[in-house]
């Protein structure tokens, strides 16, 4: 695999100016290259970017570098595959550091966070939302459907509107996602309305597993945006610190 720890190394060395926030792609259980990266490069602070899928408690997983950094995450689709994907990331230490669906100032800026992904049992833009809150998806599933006395788990990586509008309140300078937006081939328009109601600079964001070139699109957006690849690592700039596996760019 191309995160090898030489690998990594090598690129880690040839890295330069550390930016004080890192923005990690999905690491599906891998996070051996954001251990390395933040004991070479001491962050500030690391956002993972969702997708997680913790294969022991987060905590237990990112316990070398748990003094070394402030770390803070958004969820994405697959942390809600299983119960063990589920209860290593929410029922683990690091469960309060969730940024979905508020506004926390991390190393000096306000960073806002909307986890998970539109799923069209809930609501898929830009239709009309079929349940506006996670209450009623539980009123209307039935008691057999729920998980553990509530939603159902594969919901709980949904995007509710009422989380949507709430967050739509605030005022941010980044905004992270799991979703893409539509700089994105496979972006919601959702993502940019959110992204100017917010009033943000920059938008990072996971779950496509690549890096595309959005350049082109800065104008049209109002916002510089950065998509994160899988087990890639950017910092607050832009600037690629860790190369996704399948990034198309460096």
């Amino acid at each position: 695999m191309r995160n090898s720890a030489e690998w990594l190394a090598r690129k880690v060395k040839g890295y330069g100016v550390t930016g004080q926030i890192f923005f990690v792609g999905d690491t599906h259980g891998h996070f051996g290259h954001v251990i390395h990266a933040v004991q070479e490069l001491h962050p500030t602070a690391v956002i993972f970017l969702g997708d997680l899928q913790a294969r022991r408690p987060l905590d237990q997983e990112l316990k070398p570098i748990l003094g070394l950094t402030d770390i803070w995450f958004i969820h994405g689709n697959h942390d809600t595959d299983s119960d063990h994907d589920y209860d290593n990331l929410f029922g683990s230490e690091l469960a309060g550091r969730s940024l979905h669906g508020r506004v926390v100032e991390i190393a000096g800026v306000r960073v806002a966070g909307l986890g998970g992904v539109f799923r069209g049992q809930v609501w898929m833009p830009p239709g009309e939302a079929q349940h506006e809150t996670p209450g009623a998806y539980i009123a209307f599933c039935g008691k057999g459907n729920r998980w553990r006395g509530g939603l159902p788990r594969k919901h709980r990586s949904s995007i509710f509107p009422i989380d949507y509008a709430r967050l739509a309140e605030e005022r941010a300078e980044m905004l992270v996602t799991h979703e893409a937006p539509t700089c994105h081939p496979h972006g919601f328009g959702a993502i940019d309305e959110l992204a100017r109601s917010l009033g943000i600079s920059r938008l990072f964001h996971g779950h496509h597993h690549d890096r595309l070139d959005y350049t082109a699109h800065r104008d049209r957006l109002g916002f510089e945006a950065f998509g994160v690849g899988f087990c890639g690592i950017t910092d607050q700039t832009g600037r690629v610190v860790v190369t996704g596996k399948f990034d198309e760019l460096g």
